[in-house]
């Protein structure tokens, strides 16, 4: 299409250039088709134009058509099953049993000694020096006494007493009682909700497209064939436009909700009741008796006495000399001795007793069913178009009136067409134009629908 309406145009440039040259030619560039009158532009002979036509054609158009088809589909769907399970549970049964158990005691046994302490004194020596002055000697007097010093003793005495002994035995007691017990039951609860389902179809519309703007050969009033701007016939297209449509449904939905059963059931429990048991165990008991002992203990005090001399006086300094002594000192030690004992303590001793307990187990069940579905299914459809179709029909046309006023022979230039035109005797003589150079007629291909 691209190269008949490139072929088009440059040959219809080549027609209008070569067409002023040649009338130039012709009147020595005096005159020209541009300033001559309208009867001058009448032609002389017969000359071939174009004739528009229009061609009713058809096409086939395919549409889309949208058709519902059914089909199934296998679903799996679970059930549940519930089952009797057999299970062995074990309870804790406790047993009172005694044991001979030792154990150990310690018993204080005190004892008195003496030990040997050293410790130093500071006795003080006295020097005299003789001064020419006054000064002041302060003479040591040394005075005996005798301090009490008491402290307490604690003497150990032993006794024996009786001790009551408490101990609580545990006493099994069997009894029967009624038990609740509770376990849960699914059951199934059907509710209805409602569901917005889109039932809407899919719709065909005709869009027209108008069609593009085209330069064509057209005639104009002096059969000149001239390139103007002619617009193709459209062309319309289907497209498909979904119309919704909203229906509400009522929806069965089962779902299982759980309850609990209660069943009472008798069951023989075997408790414990604790009781008392007085002993009485003799205890040899050791108690500490406080007793006060006076010491007399021998201290030596020194004072100073000061006198007062004039002249040479001499002057006694004192400096500490350090003595060993030694004292003893009594020593009272407590040592523990052990001693085994033994008695008797209560041992609680467990074992398991099996007993059966039968529970309900769910479990799930698959299986299948058909569940038949809808969808839709495109499938084009072929129909004819009806669409036109303008071409150009070459003719031949022959004027049959006068168009010389000069020699007054109407019809062709060249009287091939036979005809003969009055005289007129009123219009000045001119010279006759050249008759243009015939050139070979164009022939233009109709214009399709896709041009």
């Amino acid at each position: 299409m691209t190269r008949t309406l490139v072929g088009t145009l440059a040959s219809l440039l080549l027609v209008l250039a070569a067409g002023p040259q040649e009338a130039s030619a012709a009147y020595c560039g005096a005159a020209c088709y541009s300033c001559c009158p309208t009867t001058a532009c009448r032609p002389t002979a017969c000359y071939t134009t174009c004739r528009v036509e229009r061609e009713t054609c058809y096409r086939t158009v395919y549409d889309m058509v949208q058709e519902p088809q059914e089909y199934t589909v296998n679903r799996t769907v679970y059930d549940t099953v519930y089952d009797d399970v057999q299970e062995t549970c074990y309870r804790t049964v406790v047993e009172t049993s005694y044991r001979e158990e030792s154990y150990q005691v310690s018993r204080p046994i005190y004892e008195t000694a003496e030990r040997v302490e050293n410790y130093t004194v500071m006795r003080p020596v006295t020097e005299t020096v003789y001064q020419d002055r006054c000064y002041t000697v302060q003479r040591p007097v040394w005075e005996e006494s005798v301090r009490q010093c008491k402290r307490i003793v604690r003497r150990p005495v032993t006794e024996t007493v009786e001790r009551e002994v408490r101990c609580t035995v545990m006493r099994q007691v069997t009894e029967t009682v009624n038990q609740e017990r509770c376990y849960t039951v699914m059951r199934p609860v059907t509710t209805y909700r409602t569901v917005r389902r889109d039932c809407g179809q899919w719709t065909t519309q005709q869009v027209y497209h108008p069609g593009p703007v085209c330069p064509m050969l057209v005639p104009d009033a002096c059969g000149c064939p001239r390139v103007c701007m002619v617009q193709r016939p459209g062309f319309t297209t289907c497209r498909r436009v979904w119309c919704p449509r909203i229906v509400e449904e009522q929806v069965p939905c089962t779902t299982y909700q759980p309850q609990v059963v209660r069943q009472v059931c008798p069951v023989q429990v075997c408790r414990y009741v604790p009781e008392v048991v007085v002993n009485r165990v003799p205890v040899q008991v050791c108690r500490m008796v406080c007793e006060e002992v006076v010491d007399n203990i021998p201290v030596r005090t020194c004072r100073m006495v000061c006198e007062q001399r004039t002249c040479k006086v001499p002057v006694q300094t004192c400096r500490m000399v350090a003595e060993q002594c030694t004292r003893r000192i009594p020593v009272r030690t407590c040592r523990m001795v052990c001693e085994t004992k033994t008695c008797r303590v209560p041992v609680c001793t467990t074992r398991q007793v099996p007993y059966q307990v039968t529970r309900r187990v769910a479990r799930c069940v698959p299986r299948c069913e058909e569940v038949k579905c809808t969808r839709m299914v495109a499938r084009c459809v072929p129909r004819q178009e009806a669409y036109q179709v303008c071409k150009l029909v070459p003719q031949t046309v022959c004027p049959a009136t006068p168009t010389c006023s000069t020699c007054g022979v109407g019809g062709c230039a060249d009287g091939s067409c036979g005809y003969t035109a009055p005289a007129d005797s009123t219009r000045p003589l001119t010279p006759a134009p050249e008759p243009e150079p015939e050139t070979a007629p164009r022939t233009f291909a109709p214009a399709g629908p896709n041009t």
